[in-house]
């Protein structure tokens, strides 16, 4: 046997009432109605500082996670270094250093800055540019 247990329904009134006041339509800018100039102008402004701002902010988030790295230039060293090999010459290491140039000028630069010392295989030999 079920049982059915069912409980009145009492109706209460909220012990505080409100009035709801109804706030008198504002004007509404509609399609084809310009706002004023003062109006546009502020706009303008306030978009343009925030367009400013984003771009800073977007800067220095670059630079504080170190730029990107297309920005980073290609790292060479400031002085090319050649390895004397055996039987190289100044002439051989001007020519390997600036195919498309005049070697000679880069070999008067080399027998000046060695003091006319002999080549030793192994030898590192700054090349000046």
């Amino acid at each position: 046997m079920a049982a059915v247990v069912t409980t009145p329904r009492i109706d209460m009134e909220p012990a505080v009432t409100r009035t709801a006041r109804r706030a008198a339509p504002r004007s509404v800018a509609r399609r084809g109605q310009r706002s004023s100039p003062a109006t546009y102008w502020r706009r303008r402004a306030v978009a343009v500082a925030v367009g400013v701002a984003a771009l800073v902010m977007a800067a220095k988030a670059g630079a504080a996670l170190g730029d990107s790295p297309l920005a980073v230039p290609e790292r060479r060293p400031a002085t090319p270094n050649h390895v004397v090999r055996p039987g190289d010459s100044l002439w051989s290491i001007a020519a390997r250093v600036d195919p498309g140039g005049d070697p000679r000028a880069v070999v008067d630069e080399l027998s000046a800055a060695r003091g006319g010392r002999p080549l030793v295989p192994g030898e590192v030999v700054t090349v000046p540019r």
